[in-house]
């Protein structure tokens, strides 16, 4: 793994379920900020859509600070207002729009099999862009057509299989779909999903992408 790469993939910490922390330079970036640990100020939070899990006014609230920019569905936004974030920003799906340095884009996030996550409903994954290096967070999604026009670095894949995948093998087909050379699973180890779902991701990408498995509070468990 290339320097710059492996550096990236070690400035990412996991909390559980889609919650990720980036840094990069100075700035910290949030993505669906859950059952944080650490309170380091947002530059950036992202928001994917309206569950719990991902979308948490109190867990916003440990790291946002005035400056802080915060991207959401118009119903999250709507919510942050009411709660006095008024720094919020609109997304729909096929945006692009720079923060800093840092490019942003939205993606298509829904399930194709089940209702829990509809296309209608404008939720959305992020790509970002940190000195030329792609990271995308899918949001809650299973395979989708849009994602073999995305092409990435870094992906993070769903492991849960109620409300995400159908099962482990669409989730490295995904990963092979958006072509990334690094795959992080997560979504998994909570309510759905499991460590041996994990084991199985990674064997399934061998030779094809380099499997990183983090563990929650920011354990970095392998790097193969």
């Amino acid at each position: 793994m290339q320097e710059p790469l492996k550096s990236l993939v070690e400035n990412i910490h996991w909390y559980g379920q889609s919650s990720i922390r980036i840094k990069f330079n100075d700035k910290f970036i949030y993505i669906d900020p859950f059952m944080l640990t650490e309170r380091d100020p947002a530059s950036i939070v992202l928001i994917t859509h309206p569950h719990f899990d991902h979308f948490s006014i109190e867990e916003i609230k440990k790291v946002a600070i005035p400056s802080t920019r915060i991207y959401a569905p118009k119903e999250c936004c709507d919510k942050l207002r009411s709660a006095g974030f008024h720094n919020c920003f609109e997304v729909i799906p096929v945006q692009f729009f720079l923060a800093d340095d840092i490019g942003i884009e939205t993606v298509h996030a829904y399930n194709t099999t089940r209702p829990n996550h509809s296309k209608e409903k404008n939720w959305v994954g992020y790509v970002l862009t940190l000195g030329g290096l792609k990271i995308y967070h899918p949001g809650d999604t299973n395979r989708i057509p849009e994602m073999r026009f995305i092409h990435c670095d870094i992906a993070f894949m769903p492991l849960g299989q109620t409300y995400t995948m159908q099962d482990v093998q669409e989730a490295a087909d995904a990963i092979l779909d958006v072509k990334a050379k690094v795959a992080i699973p997560f979504h998994f180890g909570i309510y759905e999903g499991d460590e041996e779902s994990a084991r199985q991701f990674k064997e399934l990408l061998n030779n094809k992408a380099i499997t990183v498995i983090k563990e929650p509070k920011n354990k970095l468990q392998s790097i193969h």
